[in-house]
């Protein structure tokens, strides 16, 4: 029997106004998973009233317990894990490794962003005159607009609203059409039976022909001041775009292009190891994922041989089987559409080490491409699933060089045993990441996490999430009257 989820409006579960609902489907199954309300513009403006509405009392609740909601909110996570496993495998695909990591990361966001409630804010400045105290202070801004992926829905949709939270703000989530209960509604669960008030977590969903008119709407609302959103580069130009026209600040995590690099000193074995994990979780959709595997001409042929054995040996299919590694994609669609990278990229010379052919419904299998030329799609085009590509270089330069030819620059690895030459390689990477002798994939919550060109801008994570969704404001208090000319 199929889940039954509302809006979440002023803390209280509401259908759309227009009484539409939209389908949930299980990626694997084809199923109907879940049913949740279709959201109009009408419906995005009752969910900034409440957020309005609930954003002065929230912004002046004491630090304390503030924090004590978050910290709770981690615990009470932490305790759904086997509800999130079932729930992120029938809404979009992922295994059970992956929904426990989800947890476990989303719990420590939320710990993050409670410290960072209590953490010391603004400065205090030298002032021109005499008896005046110059002060910096931070403040929230107001409502803001979160958009939540479903890809990595539990870890990513809770870091769309923790630091805009933590800084004071209220906040509308618009969850993904494709995981909304993972990665929105899951949890402002969560946070509400932590005790956060009615109001200062609203969820919208929607159908998937109305994504565009729901985001537009809610990023016009003049009570909206910021925005945040995970995603692909495409849309991602969309919404910073109306963002901008509003006048309003955004943060954008976008899409990759990511390499991971094997100097010529790294231990192969360890490298095929973290390179597999890199490319391969979560079946390849992750904006981290290295789609470029670049190894030094010394290590291609002994690097090859193993890597492309062990993706061979990797079990896709039914997400819940403890043994799969490669589950199904987001939606078979998606599937289809990474079937088309590898064509397009064989049909102009590239060869396939392993993996290749048809999907099996949005089960797409583990895949190892090498000479790929330029002209392929794949070359230049995320791939967003469970493909790489290997290629040799013969030195740092034509590694760095092909390594920064993307208008992508999210993350990067650089697998060496050698520190200093891998610091001063991954100097040269331009990237908003990287990660010297490991892969691209990596998360804690109080780093700063974000790209540069195509990949975005700003940054989530630690005091950079709350500077983000914060305004500086300049304040003097004058201890002795002044003097003026007239």
């Amino acid at each position: 029997m199929a889940i039954t989820r509302e809006l979440l409006i002023g803390g209280k579960d509401v259908p759309a106004a227009s009484g539409r609902t939209a389908e949930d489907v299980d990626p694997y199954t084809g199923e109907v998973y879940a049913t949740v309300a279709a959201a109009g513009p009408e419906d995005v403006t009752r969910a900034v009233d409440a957020a309005d509405a609930a954003f002065e009392q929230w912004a002046a609740l004491a630090p304390f317990a503030r924090r004590t909601i978050f910290l709770d909110a981690a615990g009470l996570l932490e305790a759904r894990g086997d509800e999130v496993a079932e729930l992120m495998a029938r809404e979009a695909g992922g295994t059970r490794p992956w929904a426990l990591f989800n947890v476990a990361l989303a719990a420590n966001i939320l710990r993050e962003a409670a410290a960072a409630i209590t953490a010391p804010r603004g400065e205090v400045l030298s002032a021109q005159e005499e008896g005046v105290l110059g002060l910096a202070v931070r403040e929230p801004l107001g409502v803001v607009a979160a958009f939540a992926p479903w890809n990595a829905p539990v870890i990513l949709g809770t870091r769309a609203v923790a630091a805009p939270l933590a800084a004071g703000n209220t906040v509308v989530v618009k969850a993904s059409e494709d995981a909304p209960i993972a990665c929105a509604l899951l949890i402002a669960d969560v946070l509400g039976e932590a005790g956060l008030p009615d109001g200062v977590l609203n969820v919208i969903t929607n159908d998937r022909e109305d994504a565009a008119e729901i985001a537009e709407a809610l990023i016009a609302d003049p009570r909206v001041r910021a925005v945040n959103f995970t995603g692909s580069t495409g849309v991602g130009r969309v919404i910073g775009t109306h963002a901008a026209s509003h006048l309003k600040p955004a943060v954008l995590e976008l899409g990759g292009k990511n390499a991971v690099l094997v100097l010529d000193d790294a231990d192969v074995d360890y490298a095929v190891d973290a390179v597999t994990f890199g490319v391969f979780m979560n079946s390849g959709q992750i904006c981290m994922s290295g789609d470029r595997i670049l190894v030094h001409e010394s290590l291609g042929e002994e690097f090859t041989r193993k890597f492309t054995a062990k993706v061979a040996s990797l079990r896709a299919g039914d997400p819940g089987h403890p043994h799969t590694v490669v589950g199904p994609l987001v939606t078979a669609s998606a599937a289809r559409r990474v079937t088309a990278l590898v064509e397009d990229a064989v049909a102009k010379g590239a060869t396939v080490l392993t993996g290749g052919g048809e999907p099996d419904g949005a089960v797409h299998p583990a895949t190892v491409l090498t000479g790929v030329p330029k002209d392929a799609e794949l070359y230049y085009a995320e791939a967003f699933g469970p493909v790489c590509v290997v290629e040799t270089f013969a030195d740092d330069d034509s590694a760095v060089a092909v390594a920064n030819d993307t208008d992508n620059g999210l993350t990067c690895g650089v697998i060496t045993e050698n520190a200093t030459h891998g610091l001063a390689v991954a100097r040269r990477i331009r990237t908003g990441i990287v990660h010297i002798n490991d892969q691209s994939v990596a998360d804690e919550p109080h780093a700063p996490f974000g790209g540069v060109k195509a990949s975005g801008y700003g940054r989530f994570g630690g005091r950079w999430g709350v500077e983000a969704f914060s305004s500086t404001r300049w304040m003097t208090i004058a201890t002795q009257q002044a003097h003026y000319p007239f």
